[in-house]
């Protein structure tokens, strides 16, 4: 790390808080703050969406996962056509008709204040053990490898990272987070392409190092149905639909953006906006893992000739910055990297806030007039932020590379949360006994897959099933449900 590189960071950075004081001039109520004035560029949400969901995580673990297992997992990229016309023809209709703030409204509109709350609860753990694990994978497989400090240090590292993104995330509010979302989302495509090109200038070319046979070590490919396949095609794309309509259609985050823009048809654009840039990224992540390999492979000095290339997979793009690239471009690579936690958890925050303002203050409680509402919705932004970073302490615990850090930590809730909406949008006879009791199930088949191996499934068939059983269980529990089966057997 050079002085330009120093600066190049702190340049960075300034921009952001820069950004965020900017817009809180803007902000007036909390209509402005939570949702923009519902007024948004419909394309610079969509790449807002797409920035919030690609974590540190995705951004590291991606490439990681080329190295390490291969290209089976970015298959995935199948499902984008389907999840676009079942979230934007059906589910976003629905949702920016009813004109919430809170998604969680309209779980208590059909299923009672309870499951709202239930609800609410659901997220928050969803998306603050979301933003943890964001700031953890930053600050322990980045940040303290290349400043050279011991593992003691993360905790510090992450409340420095997390104070920057909370000033500017409090301050503008959706505005702000949107802006520097999109910033960010430029910052990590300059950074994936200028890995790429450093790598092919020193190899000689592309063709130095695209592999032209399958890798040994990569996992062997599998088209059919097979759960117990780390990976499989269908596996993935199942996995990737689910998640994708999951997310899509009962996550705060994701329909805050919907709410921002102003009608159903620029909201579906913003959809397939994130779902086309994500694509493309997702493929410059696939290159930049096969640019890795063969760039360590060819200069092996670069790297402890105790550590398995493979096994460490995860910590090579890292790596790569500190030792491959020029002074300067270090810096801006590690800003993409710092990008993809900061529009993570700024947006994490956000969302978070407008959660517990609308659903618990408002709802619960009254509020004196909108400038109060603002300030008391920015003093929680400061309160989350600290969870979070408490938080992200813990995850380290947790056993796999990235990717299943993804599955088995961020994804866990996505499942069960959306089963919630399943109940109240598409069950007329749903009732607030049987979306809890569809709630239980579908939390308990994904611990079971993701931490206790159940019926020896794959990670990735986590959502799915979790998803599925929820349903099933949730209609056969409503009681309404039940009395025409015992009307049914009775009448036989």
């Amino acid at each position: 790390m050079t002085s330009l590189d120093w600066f190049v960071i702190a340049l960075y950075a300034v921009s952001m808080l820069a950004i965020g004081g900017y817009y809180s001039r803007r902000t007036k109520t909390p209509d402005d703050y939570l949702l923009g004035g519902r007024n948004m560029n419909s394309f610079l949400v969509g790449v807002s969406l797409f920035a919030t969901l690609t974590s540190t995580l995705s951004y590291l673990a991606l490439p990681g996962e080329m190295i390490q297992h291969g290209p089976m997992l970015f298959c995935q990229i199948i499902a984008y056509p389907f999840a676009a016309y079942v979230v934007g023809w059906l589910l976003i209709p629905i949702i920016v008709q009813l004109k919430v703030t809170s998604a969680y409204e309209i779980l208590e509109s059909r299923l009672g204040l309870s499951v709202r709350l239930v609800g609410c609860i659901i997220f928050l753990l969803l998306r603050m053990s979301w933003m943890a694990a964001v700031l953890y994978a930053t600050a322990s497989t980045v940040l303290v490898p290349l400043l050279g400090l011991s593992a003691s240090s993360t905790p510090w590292i992450c409340a420095a990272m997390g104070v920057i993104t909370i000033i500017y995330t409090s301050a503008g509010g959706m505005r702000a987070v949107v802006i520097t979302d999109a910033m960010q989302c430029l910052i990590m495509i300059i950074g994936a392409i200028v890995t790429v090109v450093i790598i092919s200038i020193d190899l000689g070319g592309v063709a130095a190092w695209w592999p032209t046979v399958w890798v040994n070590h990569w996992d062997q490919p599998s088209w059919g149905f097979d759960a117990t396949a780390r990976t499989s095609l269908l596996g993935v794309v199942i996995s990737m639909f689910t998640w994708q309509i999951c997310t899509a259609g009962s996550d705060q985050m994701a329909i805050q953006r919907f709410l921002a823009t102003r009608d159903a048809r620029a909201a579906r654009r913003s959809y397939i906006t994130s779902l086309l840039t994500d694509a493309v990224v997702m493929l410059m992540l696939a290159v930049v893992g096969l640019a890795l390999i063969a760039w360590f492979t060819a200069h092996q000095s670069m790297i402890d000739a105790s550590v398995s290339l493979v096994e460490e997979a995860d910590q090579l793009f890292p790596r790569f910055v500190l030792v491959g690239l020029p002074s300067g471009l270090s810096g801006l690579v590690i800003a993409a990297i710092l990008s993809a936690a900061m529009s993570s958890l700024s947006s994490g925050v956000n969302s978070s806030c407008a959660v517990i303002s609308e659903d618990f203050i408002n709802r619960l409680g009254k509020t004196d007039n909108a400038e109060t509402s603002v300030k008391t919705i920015r003093i929680l932004s400061v309160f989350i932020g600290i969870v979070v970073v408490m938080l992200s302490i813990l995850v380290g615990a947790v056993e796999g590379n990235l990717i299943e850090l993804c599955f088995k930590v961020v994804n866990l809730l996505t499942a069960p949360l959306f089963v919630l909406f399943f109940m109240a949008i598409f069950v007329r006879r749903a009732t607030t006994l049987g979306a809890l009791a569809g709630l239980a199930a579908s939390i308990g088949a994904a611990v079971g897959i993701a931490y206790f191996n159940l019926f020896g499934l794959s990670f990735l068939w986590m959502m799915p099933v979790s998803l599925l059983t929820g349903m099933l269980i949730g209609t056969a529990c409503s009681p309404s449900f039940l009395q025409i089966l015992i009307r049914l057997y009775y009448t036989d």
